[in-house]
């Protein structure tokens, strides 16, 4: 599983980003996470509120910081 946070560098996205890490932990998961920060990457899966959550190359969340539960229950 590659799980990517869409975003340029703002406080949202760097919480999103310790949510997903804390969520992997508690899911025992291997996922890889990545942080997508260049804005032609981001703007190729139509995202146009950061910041966002792709699973898989899923666009799962846009515009909003899921909590470490909401985050879990998409992995």
């Amino acid at each position: 599983m590659i799980i990517k946070v869409l975003g340029t560098g703002c406080k949202k996205c760097d919480t999103l980003m310790a949510n997903v890490k804390e969520a992997i932990a508690n899911k025992n998961s291997d996922a890889t996470v990545e942080k997508v920060d260049d804005l032609q990457q981001i703007l190729s899966y139509k995202v146009m509120s950061t910041p966002a959550l792709v699973i898989d190359e899923k666009v799962v969340s846009k515009g909003k910081v899921l909590k470490t539960k909401e985050i879990e229950d998409l992995i």
